[in-house]
């Protein structure tokens, strides 16, 4: 018999120190919270200790179905930990810097900055790409006339 390995894939687990996206209905939709404890198979508690009052998610029970797991992950935090302790942990581990520099904060940004952009401005945004598009066509006709 060969030697068979198994290899379990990098999958965003539900676990005590995961970083969600609170979403949904709730009235903390888009903001970020970790998991405290792990109430049954469909349900966490949760809390987001963020520095920006605005960012606040206070501890309550959250399905899951109402939330997006991040990468982001506190490590070794307690289960059922209290908010002082984990507000610590979140500033010891940077959530917030983290998140900023994520992809999908910065895609969630552009597209809220995309839907208060007025008439004109989308207009501006439209002239600008025309613009960099003829400049990409001329450099690229450059490179085919001298190959």
């Amino acid at each position: 018999m060969g030697d068979a390995s198994i290899e379990s894939p990098e999958w965003r687990k539900v676990e005590v120190g995961r970083i969600v996206l609170v979403q949904g209905n709730s009235p903390y939709a888009g903001r970020l919270a970790a998991i405290v404890e792990i109430i049954d198979h469909k349900r966490a508690l949760v809390d987001g200790p963020s520095a920006d009052p605005k960012l606040v998610v206070p501890r309550q029970a959250i399905s899951f179905s109402d939330v997006l797991l991040s990468d982001l992950k506190i490590q070794k935090l307690p289960r059922a930990v209290r908010t002082g302790t984990l507000k610590n942990a979140w500033e010891k581990a940077e959530i917030d810097a983290k998140w900023k520099e994520s992809k999908w904060a910065k895609r969630k940004d552009q597209t809220e900055r995309r839907k208060a952009l007025t008439d004109f401005d989308r207009f501006k945004v439209m002239r600008l790409k025309k613009q960099r598009r003829f400049e990409e066509r001329k450099a690229l006709a450059k490179v085919k006339a001298s190959a």
